[in-house]
């Protein structure tokens, strides 16, 4: 099976070791993995903040970079969910408008053909045990975008639960929002910030030594109040989890990241 990765801007800037991790545990599992080179931004930041019409080429241009491939495969459910909900409001606007039909086609070849990577491995390829092995405790942050608008479910922590040595401790108030918002944590740092507090205390809580989601963006944020605070709580996105093995354990040199040992698991820092 060959696919495209859509590795988002965010990964691209900031975590590229997400985009290499979700190639190889692709790879892994036999999948070949192109990475179409014309890809960029889908367009939610300007969308979100009022810029339709700015978003419009960044529509076009998804289309033209993904043509031809049959999935399309990204780790971020937030880009994902900008794709499947706002792509088609986008092109029935335009249609509205009676401004042609071409962003509303781009929408509808698009759309069906984009996978968030846990709905990719469980629906398409139908595994959960993915060969995987991160013998450290885990909680999850499950992002509004992908628990609301995807339906992602228990996807993730299905494939969480089966990565050998992986302890998974629930996280108290997962469904709250983190407070990052893209574009509303500018406009509202003070509420941002308050939400991202709580959700940064009840990671603390559960004594987890990760902090797991399927979301960087999500992650930038509580990360940032996790070092304000030199807590002992790593960020991690999930596909990075789930590329580690024991004869290659996940380690970004780029990024400070590095295998962990196993003490770390007791509370030493991470």
């Amino acid at each position: 099976m060959r696919v495209a990765l859509f590795a988002t801007c965010v990964n691209d800037a900031v975590y590229p070791s997400t985009a290499i991790a979700t190639v190889r545990l692709l790879e892994r599992l036999g999948v070949e993995v192109d990475f179409p080179a014309g890809q960029t931004c889908c367009g939610q930041p300007q969308f979100n903040t009022g810029y339709r019409r700015e978003t419009e080429p960044m529509v076009r241009r998804m289309a033209r970079a993904f043509a031809g491939y049959g999935y399309v495969v990204t780790p971020s459910g937030s880009c994902v969910a900008m794709v499947r909900d706002n792509y088609p409001r986008i092109g029935a606007l335009a249609l509205a408008e009676r401004r042609g039909t071409e962003l509303a086609e781009a929408a509808d070849s698009l759309v069906p053909r984009v996978y968030e990577l846990t709905e990719f491995l469980t629906d398409v390829l139908g595994v959960e045990d993915v060969g995987a092995y991160f013998p450290h405790t885990v909680t999850y942050h499950p992002s509004c975008h992908g628990l609301r608008l995807l339906g992602l479910g228990d996807r993730p922590s299905r494939l969480l639960r089966a990565v050998r040595g992986l302890e998974l401790v629930e996280l108290p108030g997962a469904e709250e929002c983190c407070g990052f918002g893209g574009t509303f944590a500018v406009k509202n740092p003070a509420v941002s910030t308050a939400m991202g507090d709580d959700k940064v205390r009840n990671a603390l809580g559960t004594g987890a030594r990760v902090l797991c989601g399927g979301d960087n963006s999500c992650l930038l944020h509580l990360q940032g109040l996790l070092r304000r605070q030199s807590a002992p709580l790593r960020t991690l996105h999930l596909a990075e989890i789930l590329a580690s093995t024991e004869e290659q354990p996940w380690a970004d040199e780029a990024h400070g990241r590095r295998p962990v040992s196993g003490d770390e698991r007791t509370g030493s820092t991470v």
